[in-house]
């Protein structure tokens, strides 16, 4: 499995590709949030929030209050339009539903944070732990494995 490449054109739309042709245009490259990291280092604050007002399915801001928080959370919707788990990948996430990409987000192979779950659907922390037992676990049926890893609680679904 190659490893996804994500690129933002002139217009701050991100795309993605997984080793097939990359746009030969003057659009920015990344696989990583640390790349992504140095490419935002220095881009204005309401670039940030143009990037992120462009991914489908995310909850439209107006500022975000911190630099990191904001890449963090761009590097967590983008893996979304990469998820081959989600069979959103194809189709685009424009109708997918917050619960859909929860599960995306649970089914890879690391899980996902309780924070990056909170980034990804604007909720707090006691409604993503409500979520996660009523929805997932007893109304999806879902096995959900809880554990720490470096002090943070983590989530995934079993296979």
């Amino acid at each position: 499995m190659r490893k996804a490449v994500f690129t933002i054109d002139r217009d701050h739309k991100v795309g993605v590709s997984k080793g097939e042709r990359l746009p030969s245009d003057d659009s920015l490259r990344f696989a990583s949030e640390r790349e992504l990291g140095r490419l935002a280092a220095h881009w204005p604050g309401l670039r940030l929030v143009e990037v992120w007002n462009q991914l489908p399915g995310v909850k439209k801001v107006t500022r975000f209050t911190d630099r990191n928080k904001a890449i963090h959370r761009i590097w967590i919707a983008v893996q979304d339009l990469a998820s081959p788990n989600s069979g959103l990948a194809a189709e685009g996430l424009d109708c997918a539903t917050k619960t859909e990409r929860v599960v995306a987000l649970l089914k890879g192979p690391s899980g996902a944070s309780l924070r990056a779950i909170m980034d990804l659907t604007g909720w707090q922390a006691h409604s993503v732990r409500g979520f996660i037992s009523a929805q997932l676990a007893k109304r999806m049926g879902f096995q959900i494995q809880s554990f720490k890893r470096d002090g943070k609680r983590i989530y995934r679904i079993r296979s």
